[in-house]
């Protein structure tokens, strides 16, 4: 039977409709393009022989044989012409090898450097997130001794109250204080956040200092206000449980120092971290109130995204900040009696 013109048009268009899934359908195709074959054609036009491929990437020479023929299938392309003496590639096969070879050595290039990266000599770049006065007080001053013993680490650190973003911000490590409440990361606490309501000598002389909660009202005091905007509220333990306190007073800062700086000069009473007042403790400069009531639930932490594939980087630099920070005395309040009112008395 023969087909009418219109007939044949028709047959001709039916054969070149492109279905719906089509597109799909082609990109899966390029995607189920075997990685294995392809690794394995390389390793047989690197080699010039299946069997030398097959030594080469540590499988038999069928193996090669069973990839390579996969490829060809997939590609709809005969790549080599193979004889019991030779093999060469194809003019398709001289084409398909210019084209990806090139990409599968900048893939296994860059598989080496994340090996180097996990195994190998810390380097790279650690970008390091950490509130204001934590980091500039306890963080950077350790920077100068790690980058002593790892040269090829680049730092850039990241001092900001707000809350650490560590995808937007590209975070590799954050240091928190507080309490962790954030199941997503991974947070190790290095010491304890000791907190203690403080004064200055000249301060307590001359208003005294509260012996109650209830005494707080009667007194300036001195506040930090978050990059949100929020003021910080003051936290007690009476009786096992947690009260907090709104302060009021005259004096408010966004910087955790010149919070410190206004108590010293005897502008009023603030509650503090203990990594900014041990060393005023020590010099006699600050006195503290209401020990009984100090909290002691909080932490300094180390925190991070994944313990999976830890970069080498990342690793040295978590243990050198936690064993260094242990080993400062930023815990000091409990070497006062925390039973001796209304200031803590060295023990």
């Amino acid at each position: 039977m023969r087909l009418t013109e219109s007939s044949r048009a028709t047959s001709h268009a039916t054969s070149h409709t492109t279905s719906p899934d089509a597109g799909t359908d082609a990109l899966s195709a390029s995607f189920a393009t075997s990685y294995a074959g392809v690794m394995a054609f390389i390793a047989v036009v690197r080699e010039g022989s299946f069997a030398k491929a097959g030594e080469r990437l540590g499988i038999g020479r069928s193996a090669v044989s069973r990839s390579v023929q996969r490829l060809e299938d997939q590609l709809h392309t005969r790549l080599f012409l193979r004889t019991t003496r030779s093999t060469r590639l194809t003019r398709e096969g001289e084409l398909f090898f210019e084209n990806c070879h090139q990409g599968v050595e900048r893939i296994v290039e860059a598989m080496n450097d994340m090996r180097e990266l996990r195994e190998g000599p810390p380097s790279g770049l650690l970008r390091i997130s950490a509130t204001v006065g934590f980091g500039r007080k306890v963080v950077a001053p350790l920077l100068a001794e790690f980058r002593g013993r790892y040269p090829e680490i680049a730092i850039d650190l990241l001092l900001d109250d707000r809350h650490t973003d560590f995808a937007a911000d590209r975070i590799d490590v954050a240091f928190r204080n507080g309490r962790i409440e954030d199941s997503s990361i991974i947070a190790r606490q290095i010491i304890p956040m000791q907190m203690a309501l403080c004064a200055s000598k000249q301060y307590a002389s001359e208003h005294g200092l509260p012996e109650t909660l209830d005494d707080l009202a009667d007194h300036n005091c001195v506040n930090f206000r978050f990059a949100n905007g929020r003021i910080f509220e003051w936290e007690f333990r009476v009786s096992g449980e947690t009260r907090k306190y709104q302060p009021r007073g005259s004096l408010t800062f966004n910087d955790a120092d010149l919070v410190l700086q206004a108590v010293l000069d005897g502008h009023g009473i603030a509650q503090m971290a203990g990594y900014q007042i041990c060393d005023h403790l020590t010099a006699g400069s600050l006195v503290i109130a209401l020990a009984r009531h100090a909290p002691d639930d909080r932490g300094h932490y180390v925190c991070y995204l994944s313990r999976q594939h830890l970069p080498t980087r990342i690793r040295v630099f978590i243990d050198f900040v936690t064993d260094r920070i242990r080993a400062l005395n930023l815990a000091c309040l409990s070497d006062y009696d925390p039973q001796y009112p209304p200031t803590w008395r060295k023990i």
